[in-house]
């Protein structure tokens, strides 16, 4: 996580070591665990103000965030472009100010541009959380779909992505291909050549335009959704022919191991990418990462506000008491 005079932020996943990330996994764990009781709630952000600040078009991420806050106990300040001043004008940095002059302690920002988020850490005194910048960065979906792959397999070490579909437009794409190869896995990208980014030789990637030769090999077929609102032009010659070529259709799905998690970041365009009965079979994962998205962000939002530790600043044997996780707050 990067710090700046004032706050640790969560822009990207290259913000985070190995260690940090391994660190945020187990502490997943432990938020898992509060997810799943009758009442799922902690006092760790009692007192703390979280902002929801998403100028694109959000449901899942943004309810993620949002009922994490809530079960750490934090305060939450929704705002919604339609009915903002956004609307009459005014500036992203007039808005962060605004914001901020009503006291608050982390921002999750959603922009159609990239470069936003981190513009805005350099505005604020609180804690930055990209949640989706453009095509750049989505940090903590790839720490969720990691966190996913890792509850069954034990560790990312040694095992094969296949991420299949819109790479060139998808900042899932961009930020799992560095989450998965910074934990150890094999990432292929399969994808017809107008959808591959120009290079992919600094991604430790590799790349193939044939769907079949990879499905038999591939411990996580993870598909991306057609990003079609990004397209600036026709980079396929129809849904129907890309569908034909790249959609995870039941046949296809058939080749996989029996074992192979099937992964879509949502929302899904049945038919397209994937077909309806595919997304219900027994080793498709897609609700279970909407569920693993809560925990990760309950400790994404614990690590930068409740534990009074930035990860950059500690020392190896560090670590989180579960029971400070629990009595966090209870001080007040």
């Amino acid at each position: 996580m990067t710090t700046s005079t004032h706050a640790p932020h969560l822009l990207s996943v290259t913000d985070l070591t190995r260690d940090q990330i391994e660190e945020l996994l187990t502490l997943t764990d432990t938020f898992v665990e509060v997810s799943r009781r009758p009442i799922p709630k902690v006092p760790s952000l009692r007192g703390k103000t979280v902002v929801s600040l998403f100028f694109e078009d959000s449901t899942r991420t943004r309810l993620s965030f949002e009922t994490a806050a809530k079960r750490l106990s934090a305060d939450v300040m929704s705002f919604a472009v339609s009915s903002s001043s956004v609307n009459k004008g005014e500036s992203v940095r007039d808005t962060i100010e605004t914001i901020e002059a009503m006291g608050i302690d982390a921002v999750i920002v959603r922009h159609r541009s990239s470069g936003v988020p981190k513009q805005i850490s350099q505005w604020t005194n609180a804690s930055v959380i990209n949640a989706g910048d453009g095509w750049h960065q989505h940090p903590t979906q790839a720490l969720l779909d990691a966190y996913t792959i890792r509850s069954h397999f034990g560790s990312l070490e040694g095992r094969r992505v296949a991420i299949i579909g819109d790479v060139k437009h998808s900042r899932v794409a961009r930020s799992n291909m560095e989450m998965f190869t910074s934990l150890g896995a094999e990432v292929v990208l399969v994808a017809p050549r107008t959808l591959l980014p120009v290079t992919t030789e600094s991604w430790n990637v590799t790349a193939t335009q044939d769907i079949d030769s990879v499905l038999g090999d591939i411990d996580v077929a993870y598909l991306l959704r057609m990003q079609r609102e990004r397209m600036d032009e026709a980079l396929v010659p129809s849904m129907r022919e890309y569908s034909a070529d790249y959609g995870l259709t039941m046949e296809r799905a058939a080749k996989l191991r029996p074992d192979t998690l099937i992964m879509h970041p949502g929302p899904m365009n049945r038919g397209i990418e994937i077909e309806s009965e595919v997304a219900q079979l027994p080793n498709a994962v897609i609700t279970e990462q909407v569920f693993n998205g809560v925990a990760v962000r309950m400790a994404v939002l614990f690590m930068l506000l409740g534990s009074g530790l930035h990860l950059r600043n500690r020392a190896p044997d560090d670590s989180i008491d579960k029971e400070m996780i629990e009595m966090e707050g209870d001080q007040s």
